[in-house]
């Protein structure tokens, strides 16, 4: 699996963990592998409380959408420990923001007005009638 980053490097990573029902995957990219100015453009993100959260809070959603690059959206926090059935069966509980999750936003970070990452953009509703229905797995989820 290749990761591209936003200078325009890739790296192959290792896949560490799965977790099928949620969609998400741990990897690793070893420090080696990266070239320099890549390696100091890396910021280590800070992982917030999103037991914390409160409704109406202000989030943003960093990710890929569509796979036009980098992207920023912004929105609050809708409702918390929302149950949503996944088309294969299983249920999960996330967050549900109003910030733009698109194809391509799932996997990236979920950040709080501090910076703070909250959690991981997942899926999105879409169907007629629906508009700025997005989750994100909550960072401090156990399952």
């Amino acid at each position: 699996m290749d990761v591209n980053f936003i200078d325009g490097s890739i790296a192959e990573a290792q896949i560490k963990g799965t977790d099928a029902d949620m969609d998400l995957a741990v990897i690793a990219i070893p420090l080696n592998k990266l070239e320099d100015t890549t390696k100091n453009a890396i910021v280590i993100a800070q992982m917030g409380d999103s037991d914390a959260l409160k409704l109406g809070e202000s989030v943003i959603a960093i990710g890929n959408a569509l796979g036009y690059g980098q992207s920023v959206t912004a929105g609050y926090v809708s409702a918390l420990d929302r149950e949503v059935t996944m088309q294969d069966g299983s249920v999960g509980v996330f967050i549900q923001t109003d910030a733009a999750i698109n194809s391509g936003n799932s996997g990236g970070a979920l950040v709080n007005s501090e910076g703070k990452v909250i959690g991981v953009n997942t899926l999105k509703v879409s169907s007629t009638g629906v508009e700025g229905i997005g989750f994100a797995i909550p960072i401090n989820s156990t399952v």
